[in-house]
């Protein structure tokens, strides 16, 4: 007899949070919501209330499935499947995304941010007849790219209309959907508690019992109406073992199963083996055992499980239990049978052909390996990777099995799953059938290396790969000394010995040649090499043949893609500052064209620095908010150097000084040498805009010490300001010394400009003059507003302090409004005072002299002015035409105006 409808018990606060974002969405305004509890603490049962309480409203409603999770976008599919009739209401670009997603025609892989950017539109569409309600249960088991792409649109729902709650089982899904508004579950209270149990059992409970049970389960309601209806003689007569976890959860339900007739536990173990909840193919798949709707009655007597349009267990708990209460064998007949009912091309047939096999089969380990590459191609690379994985386990020829394996590896490393393509590793090291592939294996364990901690074992699990590839794959072992070099560069002072940035280029340098002839990546390693043992000089014909040929038609765009921010260091180190934006805006489209985010994250993050140094704050920010993005979508969580320059540039000592710190404490934990010396060198900027001297001077040596090639060099001229404004002489000509050393280029304005204007600091008289004028000239031919900016602000300071003061004022309010024209406002106010001193009257920049557009506001006002569309700018930026618009609204209020024609005005009077 099933057990009697418990009524909701608690929870009121937990309503009202709900209520009030429910509101929200009925009001026009989205909410997002994250419910976080472990198994059983009721986050199912709020949902239930939030869908009963989502009366006149549109509610869409998934639950995701841990065996699931290998298939991308499947848990989106189920999402989006009930709206397919308003994709056609979707830009074209947006409509081709999903339908190539979810199979429907085939094309190219369609970008993630297309794809997120056409489910929030999706969304917004279908909110727009009525309030719609998205209720995401078991988010922990959503598949990788549903989740990226959820994740997505949830940080992006402003003005649509749309409520989203997720549903997260912690501890599993701790980290799930970070940033989002969160609402933590605790166990009932224990008056609720007893009050729970009361309802759920018929019979008189002892109280000292009761109370033990209360205790042990920690209120967890679901454990509560477990434990009660297992039997009071068992548990309520205290003569049991008491329900502990879980796994306890577990097999109290493999018991009730066990307890059903036979075709029924079979008909559970079906629905349990099918990831898709899809009735259709139950009852397929059912047919085939000799299984019908009557065999399901006992189940949904018993309240374990329901059958409508989906099947839909009471909780995951129960298709787990329902598919460990099979034997191997059962759930093989079961699998074999889903294939059946599945589409014939499907890769799901496949993956369930795989799981009725036993031992070795090659013909369906090729086919897995088939649909592995359909998988790739659809953005599944978590997918790709398990089903190489499974291909591995089921081919028969041990080379053939290694090279699947590795390919599981590369793919899991690619995925982020670094677990596991370590284990992966080990297989394949032990399979492998030659010295070539056991090198293969030690180049991908340090490429794991490298990407799970970034830092110090890194370069030395590199550079072992390299040489043990020498003789076996010259070419490859070129390459991996590449990424040993990149590597070593990141862990800077923190690499282990042996395998530093120094260490690493002598290796390198001896490589033998390629026997295909040199190629671009060979002038790259060289240069970088040379660069580092010998000197900026004996580097320069090489670095500038590497940046030439890198920047030329024959190289592939994968090897770009993999060495495009070595090719803007090469560019860096040559003080090339034209080849250093034209390699870095390469990488960028490369990587934006291909969808291939990892690169893309550190591709925007140099172009950022690039748009910085050329002076287009407003810039830099866009890419600050795609780069966030790209970071969002692929779970990277390494700071942005662009992050830093930008806290440096604005000047905001209270907001920088607390980040800065932050990120230095963070990169000193990764082992990241060199993102501690970014941290420095931005923080020398940050108190040099200040006129802060001596904390300038601190960070600034930290910065200039030791050899990171380009970025050492870049901090160098800080170094000798810092030095020069707080006296240290000596510093400051021992720091100029070195810098002649990184500045031995010929025809580098940029190089020569920053020295001519280190060494008119240090010096004095008629030659501080020609130094100051020389590096004005010199940077002017350059495009480096900011270092040009500088020059001007340490010219009118010494114009000053040798009482020129008609002299100084124009070298001072040049600096002083490009300064503010940057938005580098410490510099500004730095040249303010300097302009005070000379006797002039300048006011001094306010909040609201800087006006109080947010910068996406900003980014938004300047594509209307240039007349987009609320689409157009609503794909650009990733969000929706009706957030747009809300945008839009606030902008117009703040500028003061009513209309798109009055923009061009408001802006540019913002400006002056």
């Amino acid at each position: 007899m099933p057990p009697a409808t418990i009524t909701m018990r608690g929870r009121s606060a937990e309503r009202t949070r709900l209520d009030d974002a429910l509101r929200s969405a009925r009001s026009g305004e989205s909410a997002v919501l994250v419910l976080r509890g472990e198994a059983g603490i009721g986050k199912t049962t709020l949902l239930d209330y939030l869908a009963g309480s989502a009366s006149g409203c549109r509610v869409a409603r998934i639950s995701g499935v841990e065996s699931e999770l290998e298939l991308p976008f499947a848990a989106l599919h189920q999402l989006c499947a009930p709206m397919f009739d308003l994709i056609e209401a979707l830009p074209e670009p947006q409509k081709r995304a999903l339908y190539i997603t979810f199979g429907h025609t085939s094309g190219a892989a369609p970008d993630k941010f297309l794809v997120g950017l056409a489910v929030l539109s999706l969304l917004a569409e279908a909110a727009a007849a009525r309030p719609l309600v998205c209720l995401i249960d078991d988010a922990q088991w959503l598949d990788e790219s549903t989740l990226q792409v959820l994740g997505f649109v949830a940080r992006r729902l402003l003005a649509e209309s749309v409520l989203l709650v997720f549903a997260v089982r912690v501890p599993t899904g701790d980290e799930l959907l970070a940033g989002i508004p969160a609402l933590q579950l605790g166990g009932l209270t224990d008056d609720d508690a007893r009050a729970l149990l009361a309802a759920a059992h018929p019979g008189r409970l002892d109280s000292q019992v009761r109370d033990r049970i209360v205790a042990e389960t920690h209120g967890n309601p679901l454990a509560l109406l477990e434990l009660s209806r297992t039997g009071a003689a068992e548990l309520f007569g205290g003569f049991g073992l008491p329900a502990s976890g879980t796994g306890d959860l577990v097999d109290r339900y493999v018991r009730r199963i066990g307890a059903l007739p036979d075709p029924t536990r079979q008909l559970l173990l079906v629905a349990a083996a099918d990831p898709t909840g899809d009735a259709a193919v139950l009852w397929r798949a059912g047919r085939a055992l000799g299984l019908g709707p009557e065999d399901a009655a006992p189940a949904v007597a018993d309240k374990l499980f329901e059958v409508g349009a989906r099947v839909r267990f009471r909780h995951p708990l129960v298709r787990s239990a329902a598919y460990a209460a099979g034997s191997a064998e059962q759930r093989r007949t079961v699998h074999r049978a889903l294939a059946g009912a599945v589409d014939a091309d499907s890769e799901r047939r496949v993956w369930h052909l795989a799981a009725a096999t036993t031992g070795f089969d090659d013909e369906v380990a090729d086919a897995l390996a088939d649909a592995a590459r359909r998988a790739q191609a659809r953005a599944g690379v978590a997918a790709a990777a398990a089903l190489l994985q499974r291909s591995a386990g089921l081919t028969t020829d041990p080379a053939v099995r290694t090279e699947r394996a590795l390919s599981a590896a590369q793919a899991h490393l690619d995925a982020g799953a670094f677990d596991s393509a370590m284990s992966l590793l080990a297989g394949a090291e032990a399979d492998a059938t030659d010295e070539l592939q056991r090198a293969r294996v030690d180049l991908i364990r340090g490429r794991t290396e490298r990407a799970a901690r970034s830092g110090r074992e890194a370069p030395v699990a590199l550079l072992r790969a390299a040489r043990r590839l020498e003789p076996l794959d010259i070419r490859l072992a070129r390459h991996t000394y590449l990424d040993a070099w990149g590597a070593a560069l990141v862990a800077g002072g923190s690499a282990q010995a042996g395998s530093d940035l120094a260490e690493v280029s002598r290796a390198a340098r001896s490589a033998p040649e390629a026997p295909d002839g040199p190629a671009p990546s060979d002038d790259l390693l060289e240069g970088l090499a040379t660069l580092v043992t010998d000197g900026a000089a004996a580097a320069g014909p090489r670095l500038r043949d590497a940046v030439s040929g890198f920047l030329g038609d024959d190289v592939p765009p994968e090897d770009f893609l993999r060495c495009g921010v070595l090719v803007a260091n090469a560019a860096l180190s040559l003080w090339d500052y034209d080849a250093w934006e034209s390699a870095s805006a390469r990488h960028v489209t490369l990587a934006r064209a291909t969808g291939a985010l990892a690169p893309l994250a550190n591709a925007l993050n140099v172009h950022r620095v690039i748009a910085l140094w050329r002076g287009e704050v407003d810039r830099a920010v866009e890419f600050g908010l795609e780069e966030a993005t790209v970071k969002e979508v692929t779970g990277t969580r390494r700071v942005s150097y662009g992050d830093l320059f930008l806290l440096a540039y604005r000047g905001h000592l209270a907001e920088a000084v607390p980040l800065i710190a932050a990120a230095a404490e963070e990169a000193t934990a990764r082992g990241e040498g060199l993102g501690l010396q970014i941290t420095h060198r931005a923080s020398a900027l940050l108190h040099l805009g200040l006129g802060r001297y001596a904390e300038a001077l601190d960070s600034a040596r930290q910065a200039g010490t030791g050899n990171l090639g380009p970025f050492t060099a870049q901090a160098l001229p800080d170094l000798v300001e810092a030095a020069v404004r707080s006296g240290a002489t000596v510093t400051a000509t021992e720091a100029l010394a070195r810098l002649t050393t990184y500045t031995a280029m010929e025809d580098s304005d940029w190089a020569a400009g920053l020295q001519a204007r280190s060494r008119a600091l240090v010096g004095e008289g008629a030659a501080a003059e020609r130094g100051y004028t020389e590096a004005i000239e010199r940077l002017g031919r350059t495009r480096l507003r900011f270092e040009l900016a500088r020059a001007r602000l340490l010219y009118g300071e010494w114009l000053r302090r040798e009482r020129r003061r008609g002299d100084a004022r124009g070298q001072l309010k040049a600096a002083f409004e490009e300064f503010v024209a940057m938005g580098a406002d410490g510099f500004a106010e730095r040249a303010r005072h300097e302009r005070l001193a000379t006797g002039e009257k300048v006011r001094k920049r306010t909040a609201d002299t800087r006006g109080d557009l947010t910068p996406q506001e900003e980014q938004i006002a300047r594509l209307a002015r240039d007349g987009s569309t609320n689409v157009e700018i609503g794909t650009e930026l990733y969000i929706s035409a009706r957030t747009v618009e809300w945008h839009l609204r606030k902008v117009f209020g703040k500028l003061g105006i009513s209309s798109r024609r009055e923009l061009r005005e408001a802006l540019q009077a913002r400006a002056r």
